[in-house]
């Protein structure tokens, strides 16, 4: 389970950082195709290296919680996990790799860039997979399957951000073996909101309704 104080000190800088945005007027597309009126921008904290650091501290932390220490490497999935997986793997002194959506179509048309070859290769090596947030999980499971294709043990995943709104995915992503861990999710986000107003109270009705019901909300505003 995350640390309630962790996952406070995460929101407050998701929310200092302007990371987690509100716009029911004009909808997010989910990679699944649902929309939303809220959406956190994760890649907007790469250009924050004070924020980048302690959330980067946190997981360490957080990861030491699920065995982080028996971890032989670490894969960012295309594009936004790249540099979270950098900075995991240089602060765990691990291999780092990158996992793209498909084979990029020339050169060695690989899908997975970097090597464990000095580790005596991928068959049996232990992968944690690193993303920047999860909404309902579909993108995480293409990564594993390409990381488990090449020999690799993938057995979590980790996320800065995760939505905590779509058990389905959480459960299909259980289901392959996978364990999802996260700094913060919309719960968490809203509590601190709730107390320091840092969002509006109109955003925070806008993104308990989407949150109460995300389904219903979009497809009542044209999504999947």
């Amino acid at each position: 389970m995350t640390d309630p104080a962790l996952a406070a000190d995460a929101a407050r800088i998701l929310l200092s950082t302007h990371a987690v945005l509100v716009r029911p007027e004009a909808p997010f597309t989910l990679t699944s195709g649902r929309v939303s009126p809220v959406y956190v921008d994760c890649r907007r904290l790469i250009s924050f290296p004070v924020e980048r650091r302690r959330l980067m501290d946190m997981a360490v932390a957080r990861l030491s919680e699920v065995g982080a220490d028996s971890v032989d490497a670490v894969a960012g999935g295309e594009t936004a996990g790249i540099p979270y997986a950098a900075w995991l793997a240089e602060r765990l002194d691990r291999p780092m790799l990158y996992v793209r959506k498909k084979p990029k179509g020339f050169g060695r048309d690989a899908r997975i860039e970097g090597t464990l070859e000095p580790l005596g290769g991928f068959d049996g090596r232990r992968v944690l997979l690193v993303e920047d947030m999860a909404t309902d999980g579909g993108s995480k499971l293409s990564f594993v399957a390409a990381l488990r294709e090449a020999g690799a043990v993938v057995q979590d995943c980790f996320v800065i951000f995760r939505y905590g709104v779509f058990p389905e995915g959480e459960a299909a992503l259980a289901e392959a073996g996978v364990r999802l861990h996260g700094l913060a999710a919309w719960a968490d986000v809203l509590s601190v909101a709730a107390v320091d107003g840092s969002l509006s109270a109109d955003a925070v009705t806008q993104a308990r309704a989407f949150l109460d019901d995300p389904d219903s909300w979009s497809r009542a505003h044209g999504g999947a």
